[in-house]
């Protein structure tokens, strides 16, 4: 089957005759000597580009992917850790129509042979560090372009048998523009999955143009803000939330490698930086190092409010919920109304919300929870499609055509809405409903916990009962030191004070090292398939130590 070329969108909607390198370069010409973009690398000097010289870039970049026979509507994988040359390749396919499939770099072989082959992708951009790997999982490419060295500056040669990044360029005179379709697709970003292989979100230019312009009012961007991005650019978050609605302002971007707590503080001073989206481990460092008496934040966004941030850092949070299929915020708060502590926020005026009880249509009363549906429009304000796979798309939406998130959350009385869980993530206890965050705020508690992630485990009486995986602060951290022996004991008289028996983990390990998935969250599906598999933890656990090793996600020194 060819590869779709356009999805139907309303006849009259914000882009008319916009695509998102229409963006790009009406922004050069309206603003040329604006700086758009700063590089800070860990090694090495910051380099800088203008909105006019990084669209003049991008644009040498789509000459050398229509030299190497890419079309509009071809599909591209940039498989990159955050770097300028992530954003140069995805505008580069955006000018010339082509498709950016953005792939996780901690992806595995064989999810890398499953995205190349689903995709149908052409050709390839990466780095040294993956180029043996995407080549090896994916020997059907035409082409494979790899930059000379890794963004971290981890290697310093090009891979052998790769293009180089600088001959993927060429003339930007020869790229002639083309009529802007805002219903063509722009971009494919996979999923995590669970039990099945991910799904590949479809976003067309008007998603990643709606992205841009609701995300910027969500904010309050302007002009004058300086977005710090060190979440990877591979997910929603950082390019729908940071890096899109900074263009649509004329604002500037500072991009890290990765996010590095003992640089946080000196960087965001450098830049002057006012804006920086923050959640999970970056969220828990900021509040663990002491702030500047001065600094320029105007903003934090976060996954829930967070009063504590204002009190001690003297910046406002953002609550806010979205996922990729819903390009923006479902549900946002505005920092310029009292709010309620922890909530993320109330329904985005672009969308449909509503919060159903079990059968799917009852609408929960004041302080009950329920599954969050929401209601955009394909292709616009939501996802188009999950690639090549019109039988999850379908099942994704409600017969009345609202969007199932998988997620629950609890309405208030005073309509601030606060997050419950995923769907997937309550557990089914001999009939009872259990909601794996309620054991793990307790678990989080007890002194000595780091963090703690609370999966199911089959029971032959019960169905399922709760088991608790637990990371431990220094010194278990250290490979080389004993654990606590008493932590889990206290862990347990902890959960069985403050919750029903049929609640209690019926097993709790304590670990030096959590599998982890996208910026950084735990990965609990590898929680869940280690307990199905009956593995040792022991191994499980050097596994998780390695991938930890290779990007722990931290502080990258």
């Amino acid at each position: 089957m060819a590869p779709r070329t356009s999805y139907p969108l309303p006849a009259l909607h914000p882009f008319l005759g916009l695509d998102a390198w229409r963006l790009v370069s009406a922004r050069a010409a309206a603003t040329p000597s604006a700086t758009f973009l700063t590089w800070h690398p860990f090694e090495g000097d910051d380099r800088n580009w203008t909105y006019v010289s990084f669209a003049r870039d991008a644009l040498a970049v789509a000459a050398g992917l229509r030299a190497r026979g890419v079309r509009a509507g071809d599909r591209v994988i940039i498989h990159l850790e955050n770097c300028p040359e992530f954003l140069l390749a995805w505008f580069g396919c955006a000018a010339l129509g082509a498709v950016a499939v953005t792939t996780n770099a901690r992806s595995a072989a064989d999810e890398l042979r499953y995205f190349a082959g689903d995709s149908e992708a052409v050709g390839a951009i990466t780095q040294p560090r993956f180029a043996r790997l995407v080549g090896e999982a994916a020997p059907q490419l035409k082409w494979l372009a790899c930059l000379d060295q890794d963004p971290a500056g981890e290697v310093t040669h090009r891979a052998s048998g790769t293009e180089s990044w600088a001959a993927l360029h060429g003339d930007p005179e020869t790229v002639s523009a083309r009529m802007p379709d805002p219903g063509a697709p722009v971009s494919i970003q996979y999923t995590s999955g669970t039990t099945s292989r991910p799904k590949g979100v479809v976003w067309t230019h008007a998603n990643a143009l709606w992205a841009a312009r609701v995300n910027a009012a969500h904010e309050h961007l302007g002009a004058d803000d300086c977005h710090l991005i060190t979440m990877p650019l591979f997910h929603a978050n950082a390019f729908a939330y940071s890096l899109l609605p900074t263009i649509w302002t004329g604002g500037k971007v500072v991009l890290l490698p990765k996010w590095s707590t003992s640089r946080f503080w000196a960087v965001s001073l450098r830049h002057g930086c006012t804006w920086a989206s923050l959640m999970g481990l970056s969220a828990r460092a900021v509040l663990s190092i002491e702030a500047p008496a001065r600094h320029t934040y105007r903003w934090f966004g976060a996954p829930a409010i967070q009063p504590e941030w204002q009190q001690r850092l003297g910046v406002r949070t953002v609550g806010w919920w979205g996922m990729t299929e819903t390009v923006s915020h479902g549900i946002v708060s505005d920092p310029w109304l009292p709010a309620r502590a922890l909530a993320i926020g109330r329904p985005a005026p672009e969308y449909g919300i509503r919060v159903v009880g079990p059968d799917g249509r009852t609408p929960v009363q004041a302080d009950e929870t329920g599954a969050l549906l929401v209601r955009g429009v394909p292709g616009l304000s939501t996802f188009a499609e999950y690639l090549n796979n019109p039988e999850a798309t379908a099942d994704s939406y409600d017969e009345d055509g609202w969007f199932r998130t998988g997620d629950l959350v609890t309405v208030h009385a005073d309509g601030w809405i606060s997050f419950a869980d995923r769907a997937k993530d309550m557990l089914r206890v001999g009939g009872e409903n259990v909601a794996a965050s309620e054991i793990e705020r307790v678990i989080t508690e007890v002194p000595g916990v780091v963090e703690a992630a609370v999966v199911a485990r089959r029971d032959a009486k019960l169905d399922e009962v709760p088991v608790a995986f637990v990371l431990a602060a220094a010194p278990y951290s250290d490979p080389a030191s004993a654990p606590d022996a008493g932590l889990a004991s206290r862990i347990a008289a902890a959960c069985a004070a403050k919750l029903a028996d049929f609640k209690v983990p019926r097993q709790i390990s304590v670990v030096r090292a959590l599998p982890r998935s996208t910026i950084s969250k735990v990965n609990k599906s590898a929680l869940r398939e280690h307990l199905a598999t009956g593995s040792l933890l022991a191994q499980a656990e050097r596994t998780w130590l390695a991938a930890a090793a290779v990007d722990p996600s931290g502080d990258a020194e």
